[in-house]
């Protein structure tokens, strides 16, 4: 009898925590949105496929982040990234960010990226969308018969089956024809999935590549997507899984598939609108917003607003992806990333035509940097958090910084080490052989500063006017 009453006790704990969290969950997900942020990247260059960021109060003015730099760079792989898409937990605790692992003219021409590309997507994890992880590959395409790619990834949450559907494009030969349809396969953390399966296709030739699904609260259809088939087409359904409606497509409006692609859906926080933004490739004016007051309509019932009416900030937007932001995620987003922050390049005291800067992830000073980027930094807060201290994190590589290692330096992915943070960390003082200009003292090693030597970055202890000279800088922008 006492071994009932305890397992009866223990139940009514187990019901009450699940009701505790229950609850929780839904708190966190019913935080009023203040904000937008938009991910995408930018063009064809090395530099241009990894992710960017953009901000909006009012989901058509944006403003970039981060001085329109990127923000992420994918490092496995193509080295390249496109396509980006966003995605929350239903809990709002822990985000990703998917992506198509591709880099077009670096290396690979858009004929291998079709029919030879990687069968990978990138990933990146965070639980606040500042902190991010190093990216992962994750193979969806590899089995899928003759699969040849993985292209414009995206994911939405399936109550259904409490885990992610995870959808792309592959280009493969099915019924003797090769071109790009849908897969999707179902995860649960976006490091390992279920066998891909068909998900969308269309009539004879004719191939499918950008899709996105969004949930719509109320309306005739729970689920509408919006696919990129040769028009825009409009499909509605009660079921991420199940049967879909074609419910038209925006050629009524004057916008069809060799016109526009990416599309990308955005509720607005106030009021009942919602925006389906689409990219203009073909005459490379990225993207501008298409506004209906219920996705589930006619498409041809959507309108373009006029151009005064929108700003997509200074860089041009490629297929991308928006997230609608709590006020605490805006909060944190535009800390981290801010539209303003000085980029500063590091002048060598007694050699002046060389900066500081970064070549394979070692550091000396160099004249003539190119490209330009690698002798570019931002001083920000001292990573370890000591008052007063400075780190200096990599422009075209954020989330690296310059550390020392065995008083040699790299610059390195922060890696939440405390041993990391002390060895990125530094005091900003009084030039060494000229006070008007700055020297930098180790945070973990203050008998030692910054300094170059045979153009070598060297964390070494001073003790002639040589050494002085060397480890004497100024901070430019």
């Amino acid at each position: 009898m006492r071994g009932h009453l305890v397992r009866r006790a223990i139940a009514t704990v187990a019901a009450v925590c699940c009701l505790l969290l229950a609850t929780a969950t839904r708190a966190a997900a019913l935080d009023p949105f203040t904000g937008y942020l938009l991910a995408h990247f930018v063009g064809e260059s090395a530099t241009a496929q990894q992710i960017y960021l953009a901000h909006s109060k009012d989901g058509l003015h944006w403003t970039d982040l981060n001085n329109g730099g990127l923000v992420l760079r994918s490092t496995v792989g193509t080295n390249g990234v496109r396509d980006p898409a966003l995605v929350r937990s239903p809990a709002g605790d822990r985000y990703w960010i998917i992506a198509t692992d591709l880099c077009i003219s670096c290396g690979q021409d858009w004929s291998t990226a079709q029919n030879n590309g990687s069968r990978n997507l990138v990933v990146w994890e965070s639980t606040d969308l500042v902190t991010w992880s190093a990216p992962w590959l994750l193979n969806v395409a590899g089995a899928i018969p003759d699969g040849r790619n993985a292209w414009a990834p995206e994911a939405i949450w399936n109550p259904a089956t409490n885990d992610y559907v995870l959808y792309w494009a592959t280009n493969a030969t099915l019924n003797g024809v090769l071109k790009h349809r849908i897969y999707a396969a179902r995860t649960s953390n976006f490091r390992s999935i279920t066998t891909p399966q068909l998900y969308i296709d269309r009539a004879g030739t004719q191939g499918i590549i950008d899709t996105q699904i969004i949930e719509v609260p109320t309306g005739s259809y729970r689920y509408v997507r919006a696919s990129g088939d040769g028009q825009i087409t409009i499909e509605g359904s009660n079921s991420i899984l199940g049967t879909w409606t074609n419910l038209g497509n925006l050629s009524g409006i004057g916008l069809t598939g060799s016109q526009v692609e990416g599309p990308m859906w955005m509720r607005f926080n106030t009021g009942s609108e919602w925006a389906l933004y689409l990219d203009q490739y073909a005459s490379g004016r990225g993207y501008l917003p298409v506004l209906t007051t219920n996705p589930a309509t006619p498409p041809g019932s959507y309108r373009i607003p006029a151009a005064s009416t929108y700003a997509m900030g200074g860089t041009k937007k490629r297929h991308g992806a928006i997230l609608n932001l709590t006020a605490a995620e805006e909060s944190r987003v535009l800390a981290r990333w801010p539209s303003n922050v000085a980029v500063n390049r590091i002048q060598s005291y007694n050699f002046q035509d060389r900066y500081v800067r970064h070549t394979n992830f070692d550091v000396r000073i160099d004249p003539n940097v190119s490209p330009a980027q690698d002798a570019q930094f931002r001083l920000v807060p001292g990573i370890n958090g000591a008052s007063g201290t400075v780190s200096f994190e990599s422009v075209n590589f954020p989330g690296y910084y310059l550390r020392h290692v065995n008083y040699d330096f790299v610059l390195a992915a922060g890696d939440g080490t405390g041993t990391f943070a002390g060895d990125a960390t530094f005091r900003q003082v009084a030039g060494l052989a000229s006070s008007s200009w700055t020297s930098f003292q180790s945070y973990n090693f203050p008998d030692r500063y910054i300094r170059h030597y045979n153009y070598q970055l060297r964390l070494d202890p001073i003790t002639d006017a040589t050494g002085r000279a060397d480890a004497t800088f100024r901070i430019t922008t």
